[in-house]
């Protein structure tokens, strides 16, 4: 006989533009090693270059949206909540 299934822990929010801020450094940090090899990088390996700069991008870009997004959820389930303390009457 199966064991019952233990309940689902429960969901701690963090801060997630942090493993965004070290995802952006590393993409950086890439980039300034490309850089630094100069001409001893060859030429068939030089779009790690491309790839390092869209990685930053894209990183900035995501460092920037997450407060936003929280921001909006958060607005998004004030007025649920409000919707329904309407339709029940309860508060």
């Amino acid at each position: 006989m199966r064991t019952p299934r233990r309940p689902d822990p429960d969901v701690h929010e963090t801060d997630y533009r942090v493993p965004a801020a070290i995802g952006i450094a590393a993409w950086a940090v890439a980039l300034v090693v490309l850089l630094a090899l100069g001409d001893t990088l060859p030429d068939s390996e030089r779009w790690w270059i491309g790839v390092c700069v869209t990685g930053i991008a894209l990183g900035v870009f995501g460092f920037l949206y997450i407060p936003r997004l929280f921001r909006k959820r958060d607005e998004a389930d004030e007025r649920a909540a409000e919707r329904i303390e309407r339709r029940t009457g309860t508060p």
